[in-house]
């Protein structure tokens, strides 16, 4: 299956203290976030974010970020 462009932009969220999983497939319904979605594809698997404050976060939405769930600008080059 070919690497899926969620979105040609990054997703910004506020995100509180907790833990979130970054979805890498680009399959899942709830973008950024996985949905587990990625357990009926093979080679694919979420990243966690973990967060000790509440911020606003830039994950990355094209899904071919060097910086993995961080937007570092590769939707641009898409």
């Amino acid at each position: 299956m070919a690497d899926p462009v969620a979105q040609k932009a990054p997703y910004v969220v506020d995100l509180v203290p907790g833990t979130y999983w970054w979805c890498t497939c680009g399959h899942s319904k709830t973008q950024p976030f996985c949905d587990g979605t990625h357990k009926t594809l093979s080679g694919f698997a979420p990243i966690k974010l973990e967060l000790t404050a509440a911020s606003q976060v830039y994950l990355c939405g094209c899904k071919h970020s060097a910086n993995k769930l961080l937007c570092d600008g590769s939707h641009k080059r898409l």
